[in-house]
Formats: C-alpha cells, structure tokens, sequence
C-alpha cells in the first residue's frame, strides 16, 4: 500500500514552482547565448515557438495530472500507468539525471556570478588554494559545492518553508524585470533591429535552431505535476497551474529578449550573461548591480526548481518497488 503526502500546496504554490524553475534560466542565460549565435533579435520569434511546443507538452501534463492525482512522480508516474515498469524505471533514472544537470549547471552559474561580481577574486584565490583542476584552467568549483548543500538544508527544512524561500526569490526576480523593462526604455535603439543585417540576420533557419535551444528555457514546469500529490485540489490546481505559469514564462521570456536586443546590437551581446552585462554597454553600471541581485535570485530558484522535484521521483520509485525501499 502507498503511503500519501501531506496536502498543503496551493494553486499559487504550484504556479510559483513553475515560474521559478524556468525563468532564471531563460532570461539570464538562454536568451543572450541565443540572441548572439543563432538567431539574433529573431530571438524574440524562437521563444514564442518555443512556448508553442511548450504549451503542448503542457497539456498532456495536465491531462495526465487530472487523471492520476493522486501519485507523485510526474513523467515516470505516468508511464507506469500506461506502458509499464520497464519504461518507467529508464525515465525514471532519466528524470533523475535531468534535475541532476540542471542543479550542477545552476550552482555553476550562481558560483560564476559571485566570482563576477567580486572581479575573479574567487577563482583566484582558490587558484592559489588549490590549483587547477588536471586538464583545465578552472580551479575546483568549491563555491558550487557549498551552494549545493546550503540548497539540500533548505528542501531538508520542509516544503512551506522551501516554499517561502521560493515565493522571495520569485519576487525578486519580478521586480527586476519591472526595472529591466522600464530603465530599458530609456535606451532602446530601434536601429538595431531594422539595421546591420536586420530583425533575421540568421534567416529563418536560425529562429527554428534557436527555438530548439530556447524549449530548454521551458523544460522544469513538469515540477507541478511532479509535486502534485502534495496538491489541496490536484485536479484543479495541476492543470491550472501548468497554463498560468507557461504564460507568465512566456511574458517573461518574450520581453526581456526583446528589449536586450532593442539596447544592445545582437552581434554584442554578452552571451554569458546578457541582460547584466547590457548595462554596461550603455554605461549605466549601477543598473547591472541591480539586475545582478535579480540574476542570483533567478538562478537560486531555478537551482531549488531542478533540486525540488529528484526526491521525489525517487520517493514514487521506492513506493512502486522498482528501487530498494
């Protein structure tokens, strides 16, 4: 017999998991790399493809959250129930490596960012430290590491205080981008899209590449429908949840790209770390420190996004058998 979960989220919890575990990754990272070397301000054309796919991706999601509530597991639930315990065990394993990736590619990020904004003084000393690691010129990530198990204590704490956690940062995060967009107006340079190659510099060749890179920015909704058990109303708040937070992403995506290639020419975007580095492009270097606090706290919920969900799959694998209990 399974045992249950206690039900304490909300619908708003849920959207808010959603929101966070997508947006830090697209508006900081994904939309300069992409604006830069694939698809230029056509940029703003991939996310809204993106966001398509995304969307009916979503709706099965929802589907599925609306016929088997009651379980937590998300894609690995579901293909226990209809194709079997083989299938599930491979995506189950798989769902696991996906949030494992993603939570070594944030805690990368987030180090990077500290490391900027002290101006390599942590690398450097941890160079002197500790060397480089052998066939590298990077030191060893400790800085990654300690976020890592500071992120482990917080999910340890419960999921209503990782929850509060997650709704501050989300806060932030939106607060920056009502700064970018209405400090950004005040530098917009409508040449860039209409001159130097244009709005398609890449053709539309490169919007279709850049959508395949920008789904990436998508993929961590499924987070709703692997918390779903823990739910009050599963089929309400499952498929409600999924819809409002893939249209806020969306905005938020749509916007951002759209204005950091109004401000900046697409072929001098920072591709590292776009919408920080914008500002010093135009000169305005107080605004990157405003975004930069935006930046850690989008890429601190999308590393809580990635790591929230992987004990769970493994909970629903154990509960099920298909791993020891």
């Amino acid at each position: 017999m399974r045992e249950t979960v206690r039900k304490c989220l909300t619908t708003l919890d849920l959207t808010s998991l959603g929101v966070g575990s997508c947006v830090g990754t697209g508006m900081y990272l994904v939309a300069g790399m992409v604006a830069r070397k694939i698809a230029g301000p056509g940029v703003v054309i991939s996310f809204i493809i993106a966001a398509v796919a995304s969307i009916f991706s979503g709706a099965c999601y929802a589907e599925f959250g609306v016929r088997v509530p009651h379980t937590t597991g998300s894609a690995y639930m579901y293909s226990y129930v209809t194709v079997g315990e083989l299938i599930a065990f491979v995506i189950g394993w798989n769902m696991v490596l996906e949030y494992l990736i993603g939570t070594a590619a944030c805690a990368c990020a987030l180090s990077a960012c500290l490391d900027s904004l002290a101006n390599d003084a942590i690398s450097g000393a941890l160079r002197n430290a500790l060397g480089n690691v052998i066939g590298t010129d990077q030191p060893p990530d400790i800085v990654a590491f300690v976020i890592t198990l500071l992120m482990t204590l917080l999910m340890a704490a419960g999921v209503k205080k990782s929850l509060v956690f997650n709704n501050v940062l989300n806060a932030v995060n939106l607060a920056v981008w009502v700064f970018v967009m209405t400090a950004g107006l005040f530098y917009v340079d409508s040449r860039n899209w209409s001159e130097h190659k244009g709005f398609l510099p890449y053709g539309w060749s490169g919007v279709l590449t850049g959508a395949a890179t920008c789904f990436y920015a998508f993929i961590g909704f499924d987070i709703i429908a692997t918390t779903g058990e823990e739910s009050n109303n599963p089929k309400k708040s499952i498929p409600l949840a999924i819809v409002g937070s893939l249209a806020i992403i969306l905005v938020a995506y749509v916007t951002s790209s759209l204005m950091l290639t109004l401000v900046v020419p697409y072929d001098q975007v920072d591709k590292d770390s776009a919408l920080v580095e914008m500002w010093s492009y135009v000169g305005a270097n107080k605004c990157k420190y405003v975004v930069a606090v935006g930046a850690l706290a989008g890429l601190s919920v999308s590393m809580f996004g990635s790591m929230f969900p992987m004990p769970r799959i493994v909970y629903a694998m154990a509960q099920d058998g298909l791993i020891f209990k």
